[in-house]
């Protein structure tokens, strides 16, 4: 994928999260050792180790914890997004998850909500490209 540094490159164990986000669903993990949610998707349990996990639907629910706006990123396709809202939201069944804060609009258009943003902030996934973004929920404080 030359010149995407934004669409991820599936292998075999990743394919079943990316396939799931190209049909508008969140995917996380869940051990079912120690019952913990994880994200990114790994093949074993980051809190007990144990590589009894599974695939799990995610509510799509998330708070913001933290958030930057880009200005600047040379690298294609965002120079020609900037500014965005790169951020890290906690995710409803509680793993934390690098992500981008978009307009209430389509994933893809409007301005960056940087004035609507705040620490606790719900937000709801959207998907662009197949790749989870996440948006203030409306009427929700912070948005």
């Amino acid at each position: 994928m030359a010149g995407r540094f934004d669409l991820p490159e599936p292998d075999a164990f990743t394919r079943t999260y990316w396939e799931a986000a190209a049909g508008g669903r969140l995917l996380i993990r869940r051990c079912r050792t120690c019952h913990r949610a994880h994200h990114y998707p790994r093949e074993f349990c980051p809190h007990c180790w144990s590589e009894d996990v599974a695939w799990e639907r995610a509510s799509g629910r998330a708070t913001l914890y933290t958030w930057s706006v880009v200005h600047r990123n040379d690298l294609p396709p965002f120079t020609d997004r900037t500014p965005y809202v790169a951020a890290v939201v906690d995710l409803a069944e509680g793993p934390r998850m690098m992500t981008e804060v978009v307009g209430a609009g389509e994933p893809s258009t409007g301005e960056p909500p940087a004035g609507e943003l705040s620490a606790g902030a719900e937000l709801e996934v959207a998907f662009r490209e197949g790749i989870p973004v996440f948006r203030v929920v409306p009427g929700t404080a912070g948005g």
